[in-house]
């Protein structure tokens, strides 16, 4: 194989007819498999007046291994806490990543909680998939001129094991992108399509937290004290902005993610700034994370289906979760299970190459899109 390239495998799961939590939409969620050997989706219910839930589903395979439906099990969060809901009964748990943090030998499951300040990450914690114990919102400490407490953070997934951090010292490693004022999409889009991009503040981060390796506590988790700059909107199909995906997942040339960016739609309605979220594929190094070895100069997924094209929000596919085959004995396939115009659930193929394509890191310290 020469490079990333993700094949639909279909639509897997839409809102239940009927159902009332899921009127507005099943999307984005997050997958993992349990102690059980099973593979669990973890999807974003929305009701009526976007107020999410996230849920808990079994997925089901065919016979050739396919994922191919779904069986709904229940609600895995809702908005309970004080930083879930809002003054006027809006709120809501949004779009969980899942990872098993081996130093831990728990699940983590990171998502965005629609709190009275806006959108914060939040976390929980799991020994089962089932039961979840809330840990509360993610705090991040300033580094230098950048002040990052009390400001928007989305899609946020941590790292299966002890990342370095900038000082060498393993540390849980967390991946975000902070929505600083005048980065979001629908801002950046007024900007000429030549632009000089805010290094720091339009950038996926790699955020380190401390936690003890001998004793397995969680308690103290949540507080990220240093930090790192990973990457910025290079590429045109995401020179509005890019974001987290998938969690990073290891693979023969290092750590794997899906992640997202933003561009406008070549064809405008009415004269308006139409978006389209793409997926693109990283590779960051195995001994450090820090270091981009490949990132596709392309999207390896657009929206181009009917279902990706018109929903609650259209043109967007949105990575979210994924899930190795390794119980089909084949290390270098992986699943990837992304949202569908904020309506649906999707799921497409992709086979790590061989090799690493050439000419695909596109990142610059200095870059204007």
């Amino acid at each position: 194989m020469s490079g990333f390239k993700l094949q639909r495998l279909g639509m897997l799961m839409e809102p239940e007819p009927g159902n009332p939590q899921e009127i507005e939409g099943v999307l984005n969620p997050a997958a993992a498999r349990g102690p059980d050997g099973e593979l669990y989706l973890f999807p974003r219910l929305t009701a009526r007046g976007n107020y999410s839930r996230i849920g808990i589903a079994r997925v089901r395979f065919n016979e050739a291994g396919d994922p191919a439906g779904v069986e709904r099990l229940g609600i895995a969060l809702e908005p309970e806490a004080d930083y879930e809901r809002r003054p006027d009964g809006s709120g809501g748990c949004e779009d969980p990543r899942i990872t098993f943090v081996e130093p831990l030998q728990r699940y983590l499951m990171t998502y965005t909680a629609f709190s009275p300040r806006g959108p914060r990450i939040a976390l929980a914690e799991s020994k089962d998939l089932f039961h979840w114990r809330r840990l509360g919102l993610a705090t991040f400490a300033p580094r230098h001129h950048i002040e990052f407490s009390d400001v928007d953070d989305k899609d946020a997934s941590l790292f299966p094991v002890a990342i370095p951090n900038p000082s060498g010292h393993p540390e849980l490693a967390i991946l975000h992108r902070p929505l600083f004022p005048g980065t979001r999409p629908e801002e950046t889009a007024r900007h000429p399509a030549s632009r000089e991009v805010d290094l720091d503040r339009e950038s996926i981060w790699i955020s380190y937290c401390q936690m003890s390796l001998k004793v397995r506590e969680s308690h103290s988790l949540g507080r990220f004290t240093s930090h790192h700059r990973l990457a910025t909107p290079v590429a045109p199909w995401e020179r509005l902005k890019i974001g987290g995906g998938t969690p990073p997942i290891l693979t023969r040339h290092g750590w794997l993610i899906v992640y997202h960016g933003v561009s406008e739609m070549a064809e405008r309605n009415n004269g308006g700034h139409d978006l389209c979220y793409s997926a693109g594929a990283m590779v960051l190094s195995n001994e450090h994370p820090r270091v981009i070895l490949y990132r596709s100069p392309e999207p390896v997924l657009t929206p181009v289906l009917p279902q990706e094209r018109r929903g609650t929000i259209a043109n967007v596919v949105f990575p979210t979760g994924i899930d190795r085959r390794d119980d089909l004995g084949l290390p270098d396939r992986f699943d990837v299970y992304y949202g569908m115009a904020d309506k649906r659930i999707g799921v497409a193929r992709l086979d790590v190459p061989d090799f690493l394509p050439t000419g695909g890191v596109a990142d610059s310290p200095a870059a204007t899109v």
